[in-house]
């Protein structure tokens, strides 16, 4: 969140925090979080890239709409797998993969 924005809520009277801090998770619960959002992320975005409605997207994942959906808002029903093999199906790639894990993960050190 930029600087300017939180400085206004916070003076307005409004609690800014993490999802982390929100929500109480642990680094592990947190960094999983991230992975799954990011992956939701390429789907939705590999989706709108071959210009797909939900429901065209459904069907080709042999899923519903609603499904595609919670899909695509990381919803706890949601597992990482079904993620991984829906960005497969709709023609995503391994790199697609790597860089949407890229963008949240950091190395083990």
């Amino acid at each position: 969140m930029e600087k300017t924005k939180r400085a206004k809520l916070e003076a307005a009277g409004w609690a800014v925090s993490t999802p982390k801090e929100f929500l109480n998770l642990s680094e592990e619960d947190a960094a999983f979080l991230e992975v799954k959002v990011a992956l939701a992320a390429a789907l939705r975005g590999l989706r709108m890239e071959r210009a797909l409605s939900q429901v065209e997207a459904a069907q080709r994942l042999h899923s519903s709409q609603s499904r595609v959906a919670k899909m695509e808002a990381a919803d706890r029903s949601v597992s990482v797998d079904l993620l991984l093999r829906s960005l497969l199906r709709l023609g995503g790639t391994r790199e697609r993969m790597v860089a949407a894990l890229a963008s949240v993960v950091s190395p083990v050190e």
